[in-house]
């Protein structure tokens, strides 16, 4: 393929590569359309910020308890076999909210447990989605491969919530994006279903304790990756303030559900142009420091987005949250499946999933808390400022981080 033999395109000239990101595009628009309809609607119904943070909490809870069993699946079940079933399950969650929302609903609470069992399959198709990648691509490509994946992933993030936003603005209704929602996850499964890995061999003899907690023992005892997944869990679960976004759009921007869509869709921009540019020119020196300053700008830009009554300049904000993310994500990301062993990817990943869901899921719960007991505005930009501190703590914690030149 002429796509191929561009430098900055080297990863799509493999098909299973390419095909991976399709279907990574189709199940991620979709997770994002059904996001922005699942907000919209509980805020609709309750007006609480609390329950905002729920939504977070619900999808987060199976992961803690999942992770270990999920990473240990991953390194002892074929990986493409697990993306199915999940997948499968993805679309089952949408349908069951399709379902929900044609009884007209009063109070959120079967959302809740929908939502949880939307948590259940995520548990295992985290680790499983970022084990498979390296299996698509040659190790000196791999850099290359995340950062298509990450502009892949983003491109969705922009995509998926505007969908999402139109369809529940034009109809007022959430039926079509849960159904739309469930639509791209079966194209993602047909597409899944049709790549063609080479049979890895699995360890086929019992599974042990020490086996299943290899990876929280191999990110301990490695202290770079340790600080470098730990500090995007804490900046990210301080400073986020995607929970908030439904409140921002109905009572302090005023910009309606479609309004939402395109603030959810902003990070996104950013993530999008900033992965695009690595993957056309890689961080070759200084990565680790790059990553640090980023994450301090995320922390920067929250605060922003916190003070500002400007549509034009949250926006601007938001996009400059997610291009400050991004850096952080590819760095890290490279990072850890480039130094951790194929034997061990699986484990290693659901413990970073587990780091990047509390930072998400856990963050939006934190962030429901404090706009419901201190406010919306102040919840945002004290969830800057701590991400600020957090980058400064952890820049002496672990100098091995400031370190970090290539990856």
């Amino acid at each position: 393929m002429i796509i191929g033999t561009v430098p900055g395109r080297v990863a799509f000239q493999f098909p299973n590569f390419r095909y991976f990101m399709t279907a990574r595009f189709l199940i991620t628009s979709a997770t994002e359309m059904q996001a922005v309809a699942v907000g919209w609607q509980v805020y609709g119904m309750t007006h609480r910020p609390l329950d905002l943070g729920l939504v977070g909490l619900a999808q987060f809870l199976p992961g803690i308890f999942l992770f270990l069993l999920a990473g240990h699946a991953a390194d002892r079940i074929a990986r493409q076999r697990i993306l199915q079933t999940c997948y499968v399950g993805f679309a089952v969650c949408s349908l069951s909210l399709l379902a929900l929302a044609a009884g007209r609903l009063a109070a959120p609470g079967p959302i809740y447990a929908v939502l949880l069992g939307n948590g259940v399959v995520r548990a295992f198709n985290g680790p499983a989605g970022q084990a498979f990648l390296p299996l698509l691509v040659p190790e000196e490509h791999f850099q290359n491969a995340v950062a298509w994946s990450s502009s892949v992933f983003m491109s969705a993030t922009i995509l998926g919530p505007m969908i999402g936003g139109l369809l529940y603005g034009f109809t007022g209704n959430p039926m079509p994006v849960y159904g739309c929602s469930a639509l791209f996850t079966l194209a993602g499964l047909v597409l899944v279903s049709g790549l063609r890995i080479p049979r890895a061999e699995r360890p086929r003899k019992a599974a042990t304790v020490e086996m299943v907690l290899g990876g929280l023992h191999y990110i301990w005892q490695n202290k770079l990756i340790l600080g470098a997944i730990s500090l995007d869990l804490f900046a990210v679960l301080l400073g986020g303030a995607v929970a908030l976004l439904p409140v921002y759009a109905r009572e302090i921007l005023r910009v309606g559900s479609t309004g939402l869509g395109i603030l959810r869709g902003a990070p996104g921009i950013g993530a999008l142009v900033t992965s695009i540019a690595v993957a056309h020119w890689p961080l070759r020196r200084h990565a680790g420091t790059a990553m640090l300053w980023c994450v301090a700008g995320f922390g920067v830009f929250t605060i922003v987005f916190g003070i500002s009554r400007h549509v034009v300049l949250s926006l601007a904000a938001l996009v400059m949250v997610g291009a400050c993310d991004m850096v952080s994500v590819i760095v890290r990301h490279t990072m850890v499946q480039l130094h951790t062993p194929d034997e061990m990817r699986g484990r290693v990943s659901a413990v970073n999933m587990l780091f990047v869901g509390a930072s998400n899921e856990v963050g939006q719960f934190e962030s429901g808390i404090t706009a419901q007991w201190f406010g919306t505005v102040p919840a945002v930009v004290l969830g800057g400022l701590g991400t600020i501190f957090v980058v400064a703590l952890w820049s002496r914690m672990f100098p091995a981080l400031r370190e970090i030149d290539k990856v």
